[in-house]
């Protein structure tokens, strides 16, 4: 799959047109602003998806 992800990426950014590359960067830059915007509640998130996971890989051990 990170195969064909990066050879779709390659392909964009051979791209003549030069369209690819602007849209690729574009949403690199919206993506990095959202992850800035909320980065509290990501963080929360996944600490809160690491919590439940140890409590339950616990509970298997148990």
């Amino acid at each position: 799959m990170l195969h064909r992800i990066k050879d779709t990426f390659k392909g964009l950014m051979e791209d003549q047109s030069g369209i690819g590359v602007v849209e690729i960067i574009l949403i690199l830059v919206i993506v990095i602003g959202l992850v800035l915007i909320f980065k509290n509640e990501i963080t929360s998130i996944i600490n809160s998806a690491f919590d439940s996971i140890k409590s339950d890989s616990g509970a298997i051990l148990r």
